[in-house]
């Protein structure tokens, strides 16, 4: 079940978001893996439209948005390959014409997942503070399609 986070999830946010990332991630530096870790809990889930994936009332992943960007999409790595990081997105694109994410490139699970959802490069950068390499990619969506082909509007607040 896909429902907006609140309060009481946010540590279990974080737990999935540490062992997802720890998976992901594993070029990153100590250093700047407990700084990212540290804006996670104190700025960018407040400061995030943010859903959670739940199965049997515990938190296994979530979705960020920030406007039509993708800020995080962490899967707890015991349920990878389950198709719970597809129906996030499904769920936020109908929301947006448009998505974009911005990936590390030497993230090989993260850069997989979208190429497989159908995201395209649109730039590449370095992102000095991490010393790597970041792949900007998007995606056209059809927003707010539904099965008879009429527009809905949801209030995300």
């Amino acid at each position: 079940m896909i429902r907006k986070r609140e309060e009481k999830d946010n540590d279990a946010i974080m737990s999935v978001w540490c062992e997802a990332s720890n998976l992901a991630h594993p070029f990153l530096s100590a250093d700047f893996a407990e700084k990212a870790k540290k804006d996670m809990r104190n700025i960018y889930i407040p400061n995030t439209e943010t859903w959670v994936f739940e199965d049997n009332n515990i938190v296994i992943g979530f979705i960020s948005m920030l406007g039509n960007e993708i800020g995080g999409l962490f899967v707890s790595p015991d349920n990878h390959f389950k198709g719970i990081g597809t129906q996030l997105v499904n769920f936020v694109k109908e929301f947006n014409s448009e998505l974009e994410v911005e990936v590390f490139e030497k993230n090989t699970i993260g850069r997989a997942f979208y190429k497989k959802y159908g995201f395209t490069l649109i730039k590449q950068f370095h992102h000095t503070e991490s010393g790597n390499d970041v792949l900007r990619l998007g995606l056209k969506t059809e927003r707010g399609a539904t099965s008879n082909g009429r527009a809905r509007r949801v209030d995300l607040i």
